[in-house]
């Protein structure tokens, strides 16, 4: 309909100016050939009356001069006749002479220069035209003759002029319009709408065809689509069956057509739920009108393409403000402004719920969880808070999940701990997989929690829990033995908890990377991006992460310090790029935090800077993932030194990126990935020295021996990527619940 509305109003708007060019046109012409015969007819009366009244005049025979001017001033269209002496003094004037006609500087420029003249002046919103005709005595001036000649109706013609063409302008366009708005819709709009519901329909895997009577008069296109989506489908039938056929090959890698093959063998029609604190975006309104922001976490990272492959309903926490924005029930559909895949189902939460909530899984589970010296609050309203949160959560999908036989429900994250066990109880049949994307502490650090007990019955309630490494299910099971009356399975590395049984198990989350190269970014772009953050150094160090507390900056900025002071020669040529981007900023701590990094950071760059040069550029914003790829292409050297991890995405996508190899991993040794990723440089992180031998390591590494170690990366994520992660946890809780 918009692109209707343009193409009308682009030609109405084309007629309009054709029609307004022509009709100025009209009535300038007018105006010049009616005031042409104004003139004329005035000049012939002036210089009738200058011989009648001559004689007259220069006799001083005013009372005969004024005679004559009443006589003549009755005829139609004149304004008013005056007879005017050299001072401009009137001599004889008919009672109708206009004030502004008398006090004209037209009549002495007329006496001075000894010839006729005319103008036109205004008169009580009246366009008069004045002319004045000198009076001899042999050669020389005596008076000046003025006749003023009413002008309006030469201004009502134009205007007459303007009216009709408007008016013709109006129906010719209503009747213009109306043909473009019918032709357009119906002969040209409708057929093609058609050809491109055909078109998504045949893209999407659904059978549509292109042809037919619809779209007759574009034959040569459809014809060309036709055999183009017959090429398409049989691509896709063609990778459909290479992707059953991969089924049977566990050595064979995992696609996103795999998974979705895996999907519809195993789940046999059944939907999945996924459920999360955030969901693939970020929906909010601004001036430019409705956003869609994918969060900076690794979660969504990882889960988004899952959910895009296999489809169903993403639950996430929404906000009552943006309901405007929510979609119906706060559904829309996703991806935004494509195909959709998807359904992102946002739980709106009042202020009070949002932020006990959050405040719980934030200054509580987390750092619980992560065990990096920031010491966990307990509040028991926000404990009160996130136990409500999880019942909206389970009575919503509860009701989404009523007519479905055996739902799969995957929940992410320590957010809902609490709503396995909430949909169990109602819904036994469900099949639960909850994925904790943290660590999992020893049993003596979680054992300070007031709640726990009722937290690990939540997540008991689940069929299986996945953790990103053995020694976090480790640690969950010696947690459950030590909190909860339970039989623990090490056979089967399961829990028993009144009668049912809940696996635990790990899964390396990963990225989605299946051919074996990443995304190359152009190098011009690079260039340009380093340029603007004024970064000339031929080394250049990158590190990706959110301001968070578990990712060690300060400690990692010491480690460039440390890096400079032991290798001088790096000094104005070495730059480490810090991407951090804001975190949980409501938080008091996590605003602490920010400034002892951006303290740190301008300590540094104090002690080393030059006037072009900076060893660490600090950037607090969140970059796209279009921006990062470029950035991770051309990075030496990539520094992942998270004080504590569950798995750390980041050094996978730096890996993924490295198309020529050329680049090093700098890792923690707290970092799941550093289990994974055998040829990065793993280190302390709390050790600076330790972290800067390994950046000069890196730098000064032969290029073979880069190559080598990034190659044998790549393959490690080449064949355990993210669709692998997904089959792998769909299957657990498919086959095991």
């Amino acid at each position: 309909m918009r692109q209707i509305v343009t193409v009308t109003a682009t030609v109405i708007a084309s007629v309009s100016l054709i029609a307004a060019g022509f009709t100025l046109a009209q009535a300038n012409q007018e105006q010049l050939d009616l005031t042409a015969r104004m003139q004329s007819r005035t000049q012939l009366l002036a210089d009738s009356l200058s011989e009648s009244i001559s004689p007259s005049f220069r006799s001083y025979a005013t009372s005969s001069v004024q005679s004559t001017i009443d006589k003549f001033a009755t005829e139609e269209r004149i304004a008013g006749i005056g007879v005017y002496d050299t001072n401009v003094a009137p001599v004889a004037v008919s009672s109708n002479m206009p004030q502004e006609a008398a006090s004209a500087p037209l009549l002495p420029t007329v006496m001075d220069e000894n010839r006729p003249s005319g103008d036109f002046v205004s008169s009580r919103g009246q366009s008069i035209y004045v002319f004045a005709e000198p009076i001899m005595s042999g050669e020389h001036v005596i008076g000046v003759l003025v006749v003023a000649q009413n002008a309006q109706y030469i201004q009502d013609r134009i205007g007459i002029i303007w009216r009709d063409n408007l008016i013709r302008l109006l129906l010719q366009l209503v009747i213009v319009a109306g043909s473009i708005f019918v032709l357009v819709r119906w002969v040209f709009f409708r057929p093609l709408v058609r050809l491109a519901e055909s078109i998504k329909s045949v893209r999407a895997g659904q059978s549509a065809e292109t042809g037919g009577s619809a779209h007759a008069f574009l034959a040569p296109l459809t014809s060309e689509l036709s055999k183009m989506t017959s090429s398409l489908r049989q691509a896709r039938t063609a990778a459909s069956e290479e992707a059953r056929l991969r089924l049977e090959k566990e050595d064979a890698p995992w696609t996103a057509e795999r998974l979705r093959e895996f999907v519809k063998s195993s789940m046999k029609g059944r939907s999945i739920y996924v459920v999360s604190n955030r969901g693939s975006h970020t929906v909010r309104r601004t001036k430019a009108g409705v956003e869609y922001v994918p969060p900076a976490n690794g979660m969504t990272t990882a889960v988004t393409p899952i959910v895009e492959t296999c489809g169903g309903v993403w639950f996430a926490c929404g906000s009552v403000h943006d309901k405007d924005v929510a979609g119906k029930d706060g559904r829309l559909p996703m991806p935004p402004n494509e195909e959709p895949k998807y359904t992102l189902k946002q739980i709106l939460l009042g202020d009070e719920e949002a932020d006990g909530h959050y405040g719980f899984s934030a200054e509580a589970l987390y750092p619980l969880c992560l065990i990096t010296h920031t010491r966990p609050t307990f509040k028991e309203d926000q404990w009160a808070a996130y136990k409500k949160v999880n019942g909206i959560f389970a009575q919503q999908i509860l009701e989404e999940i009523a007519a479905v036989e055996q739902p799969i429900i995957l929940i992410q994250d320590y957010h809902f701990a609490l709503l396995p066990r909430m949909i169990k109880k109602s819904r036994p049949d469900a099949r639960i997989g909850l994925f904790w994307h943290v660590p999992w502490p020893n049993e003596e650090s979680f054992s300070i929690c007031p709640w726990r007990k009722e937290i690990l019955d939540g997540m008991l309630g689940a069929d299986v829990i996945g953790f990103n490494t053995r020694q976090f299910c480790n640690h969950f099971m010696d947690t459950v033995s030590s909190e909860v009356e339970s039989l623990i399975d090490w056979e089967q590395f399961s829990v028993i908890r009144s009668g049912h049984r809940t696996y635990v198990m790990p899964f390396g989350i990963s990225i989605p990377f299946t051919d074996g190269r990443g995304v190359a970014g152009d190098k011009n772009a690079t260039e340009s991006v380093l340029r603007k953050l004024r970064i000339n150094s031929s080394h250049v160090a990158l590190g990706v992460d959110r301001l968070d507390y578990a990712k060690g900056l300060p400690e990692r900025f010491r480690s460039i310090e440390y890096f400079l002071e032991s290798h001088p020669e790096y000094l104005g040529n070495f730059t480490l790029l810090q991407i951090a981007s804001p975190h949980r900023e409501r938080i008091p701590e996590y605003q602490k935090y920010k400034q002892q990094v951006v303290f740190e950071a301008q300590r540094i760059n104090k002690k080393f800077a030059t006037k072009d040069w900076r060893p660490i550029v600090l950037e607090l914003r969140q970059y796209s993932h279009a921006e990062l790829s470029v950035l991770y292409e051309r990075a030496d050297i990539c520094l992942v030194t998270s004080l504590h991890d569950s798995m750390n995405l980041v050094a996978k996508e730096y890996v993924a990126a490295q198309v020529d190899g050329h680049g090093v991993l700098v890792i923690s040794q707290f970092a799941g990935a550093s289990r994974e990723l055998r040829g990065a440089l793993v280190v302390n992180p709390y050790s600076a020295k330790e972290t800067a031998d390994a950046i000069h390591a890196g730098l000064t590494m032969p290029m073979s021996d880069r190559y080598r170690r990034m190659k044998l990366m790549r393959s490690i994520i080449k064949r355990y990527n993210v669709y692998r992660w997904g089959g792998d946890f769909i299957r657990a809780v498919t086959e095991l619940g």
